[in-house]
């Protein structure tokens, strides 16, 4: 049997021991502590990580009435060069009184897309912003009241050729995502113009 100071010392040992384990978790956390306002800052917030991720399209070869899709940020695209007949449908009062946000009031696109067109060649988010479907596009007025547009093939909500909502359940536009135009026919996805800030996480909805 160990005697009373053998005892003794073992418990001084355990003691110490833990109080070296103590001392040094106590160590570790005030480390982590002081580092983390710095890792945190090297961390990129969300307009850095828009800017660094860029996608370049070519414009020159889309046909009038035709959709190009892409992705972007884990996101579908539609890229569709609207026809006059598109873009005067879309001014004509009647259809205008239908939309949902016919000014782009609500926060669904950068200030540069804050316009009754939304964009020269539309630049969209496909994601249905009611239910999150992938909406159908239609080169036509066969299945849409206006020339042209998008219907969500889940919820039935029906979009413009700029993505103005204005049949169904969807109460906002299709989002449009950071854009620059990098010359004669080509536009850069995920760069916003010159002079502004914008990413998808600042939009309403998507």
């Amino acid at each position: 049997m160990p005697t009373a100071k053998e005892t003794g010392d073992r418990l001084a040992i355990n003691r110490r021991g833990l109080l070296y384990a103590a001392t040094a978790a106590v160590g570790v956390a005030g480390i982590a502590a002081a580092v983390w306002p710095l890792l945190d800052q090297m961390n990129p917030d969300a307009r850095v990580r828009a800017a660094g991720n860029i996608v370049e399209i070519d414009l020159d070869g889309l046909e009038p009435a035709e959709r190009r899709v892409l992705r972007w940020q884990n996101s579908p695209i539609f890229v569709v060069r609207r026809t006059q007949a598109m873009l005067e449908a879309m001014q004509e009062t009647s259809f205008v009184a239908t939309l949902v946000d016919p000014d782009s009031t609500k926060r669904q696109q950068p200030a540069y897309a804050k316009n009754w067109h939304r964009s020269i060649d539309p630049v969209l988010v496909g994601v249905c912003t009611a239910c999150a479907c992938v909406p159908e596009y239609f080169a036509e007025a066969s299945a849409l009241v206006v020339a042209g547009g998008y219907i969500c093939p889940c919820c039935a909500s029906h979009y413009d050729p700029a993505g103005r909502a204005y049949s169904g359940p969807a109460q906002f536009n299709l989002p449009v995502p950071p854009y620059a135009v990098a010359g004669p026919g080509k536009v850069l996805i995920g760069k916003n113009a010159a002079g502004e800030i914008y990413s998808l996480e600042t939009v309403e909805r998507i």
